[in-house]
């Protein structure tokens, strides 16, 4: 039966169960199963999109939200509404926040000011432009690892000298254009900035160093059958290190760099100046389950949102509210572990290690993922601590010992 743009909730569970049987029967890239498969997960998705928009945060939801995650009580927020009675008051909707307020749940609490006064969220960082202050990138850790060898060789006169060469090496800096593209991601912060290009600065010199063996990138390439394929990978034993050449022979540069000391870092996606997409992994935990999560989201960024003037740093311990972060999050879920397949099964109704293994089994993922995503929902990290793959990522990648 033919395809057609979705116009009814009927037609949308049609669809999602056809979903289900096509997944379900693991259609081979480029067959005629895959390619419809692609065209219903872009109706499907579109529909979504439509009758179930990703709305911004409301204020006060924001901050229950934040309440329930650091369990926080109403007494512990006195110290940035004044007293017990506003906060109740507020929390109740019956007197509004002011600015006094919205400042000090902002920098206590961590939300942002767009999401309290209640407006769409913006960049999380307009890049620095012009506040780069270069006596505060970290020149000693720098050094420590040796990012800055080359460059001492030269007639430098001073450390500033030293961090410049090495930004402008990265081409990240061209005279007055210097830090022109725009951050955005949940890992930057003001006083982790610098840190941040700096490792940033490194991942595009990496990148570039591993060109040689990275193919073409085709963007048509990215779609739901890409992504899925990339995550069975994660079925053999050597899957990280397997998804590391998928897509480099896919034209995606994969640079795994641990973080630099004060940053909440997970991963990174980007463009080079020439167009070559990037994904900057720090594998800050070792873990199988955070692996596949974070090297999805930086797959789901690079095919919707990442440009040659932006980029994503992404610290996915952070409950995001900016749409492209939400989108990201939605994307690599679905291709982890598709809705359709999901809420259906044993796994996700009855969750025990033989269910877990039953799913695994059947969607030809490993049983990480699935773990991940109970522990994550449930909000509890104790359970099948066992089967998430602890010290099972850095291995593959020589790094057996990173800093915490």
């Amino acid at each position: 039966m033919e395809a057609k743009v979705i116009r009814s909730e009927e037609q949308h569970q049609e669809y999602l169960l056809e979903m289900q049987r096509l997944i379900a029967n693991n259609p081979a890239v480029g067959s005629v199963d895959a390619e419809r498969l692609e065209l219903l997960s872009v109706l499907v998705e579109a529909y979504e999109n439509q009758k179930y928009p990703i709305e911004a945060p409301d204020p006060i939801d924001a901050i229950h939200f934040r309440m329930q995650e650091q369990g926080l009580r109403q007494a512990d927020l006195v110290q940035y509404f004044g007293t017990r009675s506003r906060v109740s008051e507020v929390l109740s909707r019956k007197r509004p926040l002011t600015v006094h307020m919205i400042r000090a749940l902002s920098v206590g609490l961590g939300i942002s000011a767009e999401t309290l006064v209640g407006i769409e969220p913006t960049d999380a960082s307009t890049g620095g432009k012009d506040d780069i202050d270069w006596a505060d990138f970290p020149v000693k850790e720098m050094m420590a690892r040796g990012w800055l060898n080359k460059l001492t060789n030269k007639a430098v006169q001073s450390a500033e000298d030293l961090v410049k060469g090495f930004i402008a090496d990265a081409g990240m800096q061209f005279g007055s254009a210097a830090f022109r593209r725009s951050l955005h991601g949940d890992a930057y912060s003001p006083s982790t900035k610098h840190a941040l290009y700096a490792w940033l600065a490194r991942v595009i010199q990496k990148a570039r160093e591993r060109k040689s063996r990275v193919g073409p990138f085709n963007p048509e390439t990215l779609g739901p059958a890409f992504l899925r394929e990339l995550v069975q990978l994660s079925w053999y034993e050597h899957g990280p290190a397997l998804a590391v050449e998928f897509l480099e022979k896919h034209g995606i540069a994969v640079v795994v760099e641990p973080a630099l000391r004060g940053t909440l870092l997970d991963g990174a996606a980007l463009q080079d100046s020439d167009g070559m997409p990037v994904i900057g992994l720090t594998l800050r935990f070792d873990r199988l389950d955070n692996f596949w999560f974070t090297l999805l989201h930086e797959v789901a960024h690079l095919w919707k949102h990442v440009n040659i003037e932006e980029l994503f740093l992404d610290n996915l311990d952070s409950s995001s509210e900016d749409r492209r972060e939400l989108e990201a999050n939605r994307i690599a879920k679905e291709a982890l572990i598709p809705r359709v397949a999901w809420k259906r099964s044993d796994a996700y109704l009855n969750p025990n290690y033989e269910t877990i293994d039953k799913l695994s089994r059947e969607l030809r993922i490993h049983p990480s993922i699935i773990a991940g995503r109970l522990r994550k929902e449930r909000e509890n990290y104790t359970v099948f601590n066992d089967l998430v793959g602890h010290n099972q990522v850095r291995k593959h990648f020589n790094l057996l010992e990173i800093e915490a």
